[in-house]
């Protein structure tokens, strides 16, 4: 019997809850678009947010949901309102969601939406928030990194306390397998707040070459998104993220990751070290 749906398994955060939830001897179906990729210990289910025929299998013996809001989904009240909807009727005692930090502040984001509701409808939610993924550094802006040397970001002077993901899937793990996290919101920062200058000479160190910060302007960072083929809801999410950014709003060390840890979230250096390899 499996007790926990997995959504966004193939991703950054998704592949680490996996392997969290796994190593504490939980039932776990990731739900995936395509059966293929396995995770170790890990039951393989099809789920589309957008096709509801694929929620009942998804669901049979499930009581508790992970829900991350896969990037390409913008309209949260179409696509994964019907899926909250439905968990409730199927009577799940706990919906973990992947929000984001701040984002109490900033009702423009999809994650807003998604927060509101489940508390509008009651929900036994718990939510996540992590600040700047480390991984986005080996997976978005990898090529930049890999093949330019540089990080192409409108971040300007602002600071972001990176986190890495492979801490929240263990604080993921954490809050599905306890009893006490519901009704709870938990901010997760890194360590360290840092600039992208501190950042490329962080990367620097680590692979042995010089990456530089190229501290773009917005429109110079749009119009290369244009060239690459992003679509306008990307874009318009990321103007957003690294407004934030610019006003340091992200800078915060303070958060729950110490106390739901039990240690000190993984450094930029560490990350660096230990990804070296993807650049």
């Amino acid at each position: 019997m499996a007790n926990i749906l997995l959504t966004g398994a193939n991703g950054n955060v998704g592949r680490e809850v996996a392997v969290q939830l796994a190593a504490r001897g939980e039932t776990v179906k990731a739900g995936v678009l395509t059966l293929g990729e396995r995770h170790d210990g890990v039951e393989q289910v099809l789920f589309d947010f957008g096709d509801p025929t694929t929620y009942e299998e998804a669901f049979r013996s499930v009581d508790r949901l992970f829900l991350l809001r896969p990037p390409q989904i913008a309209d949260v009240r179409k696509y994964l309102f019907p899926v909250i909807d439905y968990a409730m009727v199927r009577g799940v005692r706990q919906i973990v969601f992947l929000s984001l930090q701040g984002v109490e502040f900033n009702v423009f984001t999809p994650h807003y939406k998604v927060e509101r509701y489940l508390r509008k409808i009651d929900a036994p939610f718990t939510f996540i928030r992590p600040n700047f993924y480390m991984q986005n550094l080996s997976t978005f802006y990898r090529v930049d990194i890999r093949d330019r040397s540089e990080i192409f970001l409108p971040a300007g002077r602002g600071k972001t306390a990176f986190v890495d993901v492979r801490d929240i899937g263990e604080v993921a793990a954490k809050v599905l397998s306890e009893a006490e996290h519901i009704s709870k919101a938990y901010t997760l920062s890194g360590p360290e707040s840092l600039d992208y200058w501190e950042v490329a000479s962080i990367l620097s160190d680590a692979l042995g070459r010089e990456i530089r910060y190229a501290d773009p302007s917005v429109r110079e960072y749009v119009a290369r998104l244009r060239i690459q083929g992003a679509d306008e809801t990307f874009i318009k999410v990321q103007k957003m993220l690294y407004f934030i950014v610019r006003h340091n709003f992200s800078k915060s060390t303070a958060g729950d990751a110490v106390k739901l840890l039990g240690r000190t979230p993984t450094s930029m250096r560490e990350f660096a070290e230990a990804y070296k390899k993807v650049w």
